[in-house]
C-alpha cells in the first residue's frame, strides 16, 4: 500500500491489514463501527511484523457492546497487556470512521458489501489532523476492559485445571464466531462449565479458577451451573472430602453432549438451550 492512495476491498480486515503494514509507530482509529473494532482486534492479534500502537477512540456504548463478546474482549486484553492497544471513549462523533497515521488520513466508507478507505497524504492536512485527534485521544477517558487476556486464561486453565480441559476450551472457543451468551454464542462461564463437565472437574475448582483469573465470580459460576443443570446439560455428583461439605463433580447431563467431540460441543449445547 502507498500512503495517500485510496483503498477498495471486499472486507474491512483487508484494508486494516494494509494500513497496519505501513502505519509507522502509531495508528489512530477514530469513531469506528462495531465491526471495524472487532476486525481491528482480530487483525492486530494475528499481525506478523512490527505492530504499530493502536490508539482506539470510540463511543463508550459501542465499545461496551463489542467487548461483551468474550472472544473479542479477551484478545483485546492480550493486546492491551502487551502494550499494543489503548482504548479511550468519546462522545464526539466523526462524520466517518477515520484511520489516522503520521503520513495519511483515511476515511472508511461502506457501500453495500464493499468498503473503501478514501485517503489523503497532503502533509499540512495530515499533520493538523493527527495533532487534533491525538490531542482528543489524550483528553479522553480510558476504557476499562474487565475481561482477562486470553493468553492468561489459557495458561492458568492449563496449570490449575489441566491440559485436557484447556484443549477442550480452546477447541470450543475456536468453533464459535462469537461468545456473548445472548443466543449468539455461549458466554465464557457456560463454556468453562461445559468443558469442565466434559472432563469431570469439580465445580469448586473451575469456579475458583474462574474467579481468580477474572472471568466471573464464584456466585456467577454457581448460578450458571444451576441453570445448565435445570436444562439437563450438566449433572453433578457429590465427592466426599476429609473436612466440610462434599464437593460437586461436574458431568455432562445429556447423551447428545456426551457423545460429541469438543468442536461440536458448543453447537449441540446451543441447540439444547434454545
Amino acid at each position: 500500500m502507498v500512503m495517500g492512495s485510496n483503498l477498495l476491498a471486499e472486507r474491512i480486515d483487508d484494508i486494516l491489514s494494509s494500513v497496519l503494514t505501513e502505519a509507522g509507530d502509531e495508528l489512530l482509529v477514530v469513531d469506528p463501527a462495531p465491526g471495524t473494532i472487532e476486525q481491528l482486534v482480530r487483525v492486530g492479534t494475528s499481525f506478523e511484523g512490527d505492530l504499530p500502537h493502536l490508539s482506539l477512540l470510540a463511543d463508550e456504548a459501542v465499545l461496551k457492546d463489542v467487548m461483551d463478546d468474550f472472544i473479542v474482549a479477551s484478545n483485546a486484553a492480550d493486546l492491551v497487556d502487551a502494550g499494543d492497544l489503548t482504548m479511550r471513549t468519546t462522545e464526539e462523533r466523526a462524520e466517518n470512521a477515520l484511520l489516522v497515521t503520521g503520513e495519511a488520513v483515511m476515511a472508511l466508507v461502506t457501500a453495500g458489501e464493499r468498503v473503501a478507505a478514501l485517503s489523503t497524504d497532503e502533509a499540512e492536512f495530515v499533520e493538523a489532523a493527527f495533532d487534533a485527534y491525538r490531542e482528543q485521544f489524550e483528553a479522553a477517558e480510558p476504557f476499562k476492559l474487565r475481561t482477562p487476556p486470553l493468553s492468561r486464561v489459557r495458561e492458568t486453565l492449563d496449570d490449575e485445571i489441566g491440559e485436557p480441559t484447556r484443549d477442550d476450551f480452546d477447541t470450543v472457543l475456536a468453533s464459535l464466531q462469537t461468545a456473548r451468551g445472548d443466543g449468539d454464542g455461549l458466554d465464557e462461564v457456560t463454556i468453562s462449565l461445559l468443558v469442565a463437565a466434559k472432563n469431570e472437574v469439580l465445580l469448586y475448582d473451575i469456579s475458583k479458577w474462574g474467579e481468580d483469573v477474572g472471568i466471573a465470580s464464584k456466585a456467577t459460576f454457581s448460578r450458571t451451573k444451576t441453570k445448565l443443570e435445570d436444562l439437563g446439560l450438566i449433572d453433578t455428583e457429590k465427592v466426599p472430602i476429609d473436612v466440610g461439605r462434599p464437593r460437586l463433580r461436574l458431568k455432562l447431563g445429556d447423551d447428545r453432549l456426551r457423545d460429541t467431540d469438543a468442536n461440536q460441543l458448543a453447537g449441540v449445547a446451543q441447540s439444547l438451550i434454545s
